[in-house]
């Protein structure tokens, strides 16, 4: 986590942890959202530690069973699965014009004379 910030934001660094997740970890934990990483006592890091490792899927094991489910639904050859294949846009989006973050740089057309 990152040092002198909050710890509601901090938290939100480790892939998995949003805002209302930090949330409901700091109330289990019974710590104050405006308390900054610091101040943190090791005690406190390791009653953090437990409670995110007991019931929430983070970092690596969540990268992992993500990775899983888009290759389940790409060996099932369903719609979504294909479009990940591809490298088009799953969930609907235009493609005539924008999508390039999942198009990758656009290429112009070779224009003749």
């Amino acid at each position: 986590m990152p040092k002198n910030k909050r710890l509601e934001v901090a938290l939100t660094y480790i892939y998995g942890i949003g805002r209302s997740t930090a949330k409901e970890i700091l109330n289990k934990a019974s710590l104050d959202y405006g308390k900054k990483t610091d101040e943190l006592t090791d005690d406190d890091i390791k009653v953090l530690r437990q409670i995110i490792d007991a019931d929430y899927k983070v970092e690596g094991d969540l990268r992992r069973d993500i990775g899983i489910s888009i290759k389940r639904l790409m060996d099932l050859g369903c719609y979504r699965g294909l479009r990940h294949r591809k490298g088009l846009p799953v969930r609907g989006q235009r493609t005539r014009t924008n999508a390039r973050t999942r198009k990758g740089p656009g290429r112009s057309a070779i224009k003749k004379k």
